[in-house]
Order: structure tokens, then sequence, then C-alpha cells
């Protein structure tokens, strides 16, 4: 099944510029214009694309950066496991870093929410904590 740039993007929920600087990074491949069928000079894409974008973006929704999204495709292409697993615990060690960060804020919010909500004169404990 070979699909154009515009129904790759549609299937992937990206649109097609996203598609484009896919390929100007190297996550993609950019495949040579058809030259004949029933429109010569079209790109089509096969399942192994639709595959391979999924990919990057599922592996974009767990935080890897895209030179490591680059390394883990090139990963898969050897079973290189070790690799793999490395730089899935590196980003599971820096998520655990951005949920405590994430619980200290929403501690410290919640605590000036409820100094707020007691009333009282003077400026709000939210606006001063942030000026």
């Amino acid at each position: 099944m070979a699909v154009t740039i515009s129904e790759l993007a549609r299937t992937a929920g990206v649109g097609v510029e996203t598609i484009r600087f896919y390929q100007r990074k190297g996550l993609l491949f950019d495949p040579h214009p058809s030259r004949q069928g029933r429109s010569p000079g079209t790109r089509h894409y096969g399942q192994d694309d639709i595959r391979r974008l999924r990919f990057i973006r599922s592996a974009q929704k767990a935080g890897f950066a895209l030179r490591e999204i680059s390394e883990l495709l090139e990963l898969d292409a050897t079973s290189e496991r070790e690799r793999a697993r490395e730089l899935a615990r590196q980003r599971i060690a820096s998520l655990d870093r951005q949920i405590a960060e994430l619980q200290q804020a929403r501690q410290s919010l919640d605590r000036l929410a409820r100094e707020c909500s007691r009333g009282g004169a003077g400026p709000c404990p939210i606006i001063e904590a942030f000026e």
C-alpha cells in the first residue's frame, strides 16, 4: 500500500511540514518521485514509513530528543538492546526528576492557595510569591 505525503501525515496525525522536517533530520526517508502510474512526480510512502513515523511520534511523547530517536532507529536495525535499555533508563531518570520538580511546584502552589483562601489584609500570597 503506497500513500502520498499528505496521507502519511494524516495517518500519523501530523502536518506535511513535520514529515519534511523529519526528512531533513534524517529520521524519515525522502523517496524519489515516481516516474509512472496515475500520478508521476508524486512521492509514495509504504508501511515501513508509516511504522517509522509512528515510532518517532511515540518516542517523542515519551520525551526522547530527536538525536536519541535517531539512535534508537539505528539500534532497531542492529538489534542492539543494551544501548536501547541504557537510553530508556536515562529517560526514566529524567522523567523522575521532572516528576519530583512538578510535585514540589504543586505542593508550593497548594500551600499558597491555602494561605490566599484565609483572606486578610495585604497582598495575595500567590501574587507576592511570584514577584
